[in-house]
């Protein structure tokens, strides 16, 4: 549907839309700018951090049977991705040059639609259709992702499907709510990019062998230190501690004309790591205190013994209490829950 939608749009815009090149030089867009730079940093950061965000990395993950196949399937991910966002983006430029688009601040997020708007009715309706069964079915995965990690993560398998799937339907009523009431679609998607880019971060850091002793404190409050931090900077930037709540919220958008957005996008990932790299020293350091007052082995720092016990196949044995392969069978098990503290 993705290249349906590309192939179709492309063609017809390119064929029936008319560029007055007049209107390219004096409409700025091509001119450096502060924002331009800015995005530089600010789209890499948050497009990558929200696919870590999100399911489909990890569905593809999971999915691959070795590490040759993520690399090719992420590569072909990227390259496809890649096109998309160039084709789609520059919908943004072709509808100001053409004149559909007069409004750049408050239109922009929606310059494919006001460029569709000046196509033929026929496809406009095919395009329509893509973009709707594109959106329910997005839609959908992130409904069955909700589930599934409800279900697993949250109650252990150990509450009835049916109540999850409930619960999942309730919650989507606040969350259409808050998308029909939004001002812009795009203040929603910079939200959840800014909450990711404080997150991931910290949490990458668990998914390396190198980092053993790494633990779910430090990604939880890393977390939340990179929305503290994000909301230290607003304050101290703007003057006010309400100007630095509503700089967590993306108020002004991302067309703010200053170094706010760029500042909380830096807070953010940069922020999350002090505070997980603080959290680890105050843990690290209860751990030490607590050893010696019962008289125990500190064994915070101490190598998992699955890390030193690999098999000839590749894959790897643990203790009962980890995580182990059994290659004769081809299954994982996973009595180990992971560490919190």
């Amino acid at each position: 549907m993705v290249v349906a939608l590309i192939i179709v749009a492309t063609i017809t815009i390119g064929v029936t839309t008319d560029i007055d090149r007049s209107t390219i030089d004096a409409s700025g867009l091509l001119d450096a700018s502060l924002l331009g730079w800015q995005l530089l940093y600010i789209f890499p950061v948050a497009i990558l951090t929200n696919d870590f965000f999100l399911s489909n990395l990890w569905i593809r993950t999971f999915a691959s049977k070795t590490d040759k196949d993520l690399w090719i399937g992420v590569s072909v991910a990227t390259l496809i991705v890649l096109i998309i966002l160039g084709l789609v983006g520059s919908t943004g430029l072709i509808a100001v040059w053409s004149g559909a688009l007069t409004d750049i601040v408050d239109d922009g997020s929606v310059a494919f639609f006001i460029l569709l708007e000046t196509l033929p009715a026929w496809v406009v309706g095919i395009v329509l259709v893509l973009v709707v069964s594109l959106s329910t079915s997005a839609f959908d995965s992130f409904q069955s992702a909700m589930v599934s990690s409800a279900s697993n993560d949250l109650f252990r398998n150990k509450l009835n499907i049916w109540w999850i799937r409930g619960s999942v339907v309730a919650v989507i009523v606040p969350v259409i709510i808050l998308a029909l009431k939004a001002p812009n679609i795009l203040q929603i998607y910079l939200i959840s990019d800014l909450l990711s880019s404080s997150t991931i971060p910290v949490l990458c850091f668990g998914l390396s062998d190198r980092f053993y002793w790494w633990r779910g404190f430090e990604v939880v409050v890393g977390g939340l230190g990179g929305i503290i931090t994000v909301f230290i900077f607003g304050t101290i930037y703007f003057g006010n501690a309400q100007a630095g709540a509503n700089l967590l919220l993306l108020e002004n958008g991302l067309y703010a004309n200053d170094w706010s957005v760029f500042g909380a996008f830096i807070c953010a990932p940069f922020g999350g790591l002090l505070w997980g790299f603080g959290a680890l020293a105050v843990r690290l350091a209860f751990q030490y205190l607590h050893a010696k007052i019962k008289g125990h082995k500190f064994d915070a720092l101490d190598r998992p013994g699955y890390l030193d016990r690999p098999l000839s196949s590749g894959n790897e044995y643990a203790a009962s209490d980890e995580v182990h392969v059994d290659v004769q069978a081809g299954t994982v098990v996973s009595d180990h829950k992971g560490k919190f503290f």
